[in-house]
């Protein structure tokens, strides 16, 4: 699967006090009626039981350009330094969203599956917006690279 190129992301969630991302590259269109997207998140992330519990994440897609911030959120930066100096700002509903993005989801959590030692998480797209038109950022071979 290392040769298949998949598109990179940053999930967050908001939760009381705490905010928190995590880079995927497991973001899936599910349905188009009702729009669901599908993330996959290893039950030993941070951020899975987070999303759980806040029952909503925002997703970020990253554009050509972004890989600081796909290795930024890839590498489990401690919480008290996980947002110095990243540029965001809190969507509708109050996940935080990366600025220059090529665009942006907000989801309901809608379902969740157990997949191995993932958790397959459906979400119900309640908010979608285009970014900047810059080319995807892809994720092939271990590395990060524009389309």
């Amino acid at each position: 699967m290392r040769r298949v190129p998949a598109g990179v992301a940053v999930v967050t969630v908001a939760l009381q006090d705490a905010e928190v991302g995590l880079t995927v590259s497991s973001l899936v269109s599910l349905s188009l009626e009702p729009p669901l997207v599908g993330i996959s998140i290893s039950r030993f992330a941070a951020l899975h039981e987070l999303l759980r519990d806040a029952q909503a994440f925002g997703v970020s897609i990253l554009a050509a350009g972004q890989e600081h911030l796909a290795q930024h959120f890839a590498r489990g930066v401690p919480p008290i330094a996980l947002w110095t100096g990243i540029e965001r700002r809190a969507g509708a509903s109050g996940v935080p969203l990366l600025d220059g993005a090529l665009g942006w989801l907000e989801c309901r959590l809608a379902a969740e599956y157990e997949t191995g030692d993932h958790t397959l998480f459906v979400g119900e797209v309640t908010a979608a917006e285009r970014g900047t038109g810059d080319p995807p950022l892809v994720h092939i071979g271990q590395a990060y690279r524009p389309l």
